[in-house]
């Protein structure tokens, strides 16, 4: 088996959309970013493609590539997922992280999970995502941002006795 973590952050914005998780939020303000700035999804890819060495995503979809102005997150999920798989590799579980003050996320959390357990092929047991405040402290606190920790664990999918390489 093998872990990854992924971390990301984007400041909130006037004008954008507030995409969590494949989710369009109402709220005053979205993220801001070169894609939908889904910053649950962002750090959910750099999980997988941490576990599996396969970089980042900013190696993967650079900001400076215009194809992916605007993309949804949710297609790059896809994208990372059939990375993965590439190397043989399948999701054993994800646990997730929000970090944002406002607006509350609890009843929007199982559409995330749903939207996410559909892009990466998986049952929604597979798939954790938790929402804090972090009590009014830092960019987050201030409301300027949101941030997103996420574990990611995959196996080997073809021999699951051998998951440890060395």
């Amino acid at each position: 088996m093998k872990i990854g973590i992924g971390f990301d952050v984007h400041r909130l914005e006037a004008n954008r959309k507030l995409v969590l998780g494949g989710v369009t939020i109402p709220h005053h303000k979205g993220l801001a970013g070169h894609s939908d700035a889904d910053v649950l999804v962002h750090a959910m890819m750099d999980a997988l493609l941490g576990a599996a060495a396969l970089g980042d995503i900013g190696q993967h979809f650079p900001d400076c590539d215009e194809s992916y102005k605007n993309i949804d997150s949710m297609k790059l999920l896809e994208r990372v997922i059939h990375l993965i798989e590439k190397k043989d590799l399948i999701v054993v579980n994800i646990d997730a992280v929000i970090m944002a003050e406002k607006p509350k996320l609890a009843s929007h959390i199982p559409d995330m999970r749903e939207n996410i357990r559909k892009a990466m092929k998986v049952n929604c047991d597979q798939i954790n995502i938790k929402a804090t405040t972090t009590e009014k402290l830092g960019f987050v606190g201030r409301e300027e941002g949101m941030a997103a920790q996420v574990v990611a664990l995959v196996k080997n999918a073809t021999n699951s006795n051998s998951d440890v390489s060395p």
